[in-house]
């Protein structure tokens, strides 16, 4: 498939391959635990940082 330099790369169907939960240790899930509050973290900041770009946008728009 031949994509344009003006389309966006096409999105992965899954994001996140998880791990093979039973070859990890408890240690080790305690650790993945943290890994995935962390990414949870980063992902809420992205969608907080997108919400208030769509608000500004919609208020600067919005006719009086």
């Amino acid at each position: 498939m031949i994509f344009s330099e003006d389309d966006p790369p096409p999105r992965p169907k899954k994001l996140l391959v998880p791990p093979p939960l039973d070859l990890l240790g408890v240690e080790e899930l305690g650790a993945y635990i943290g890994e995935l509050q962390g990414e949870i973290a980063r992902v809420e900041q992205a969608i907080g940082a997108k919400r208030a770009h769509k608000d500004a946008a919609a208020a600067f728009f919005r006719t009086k």
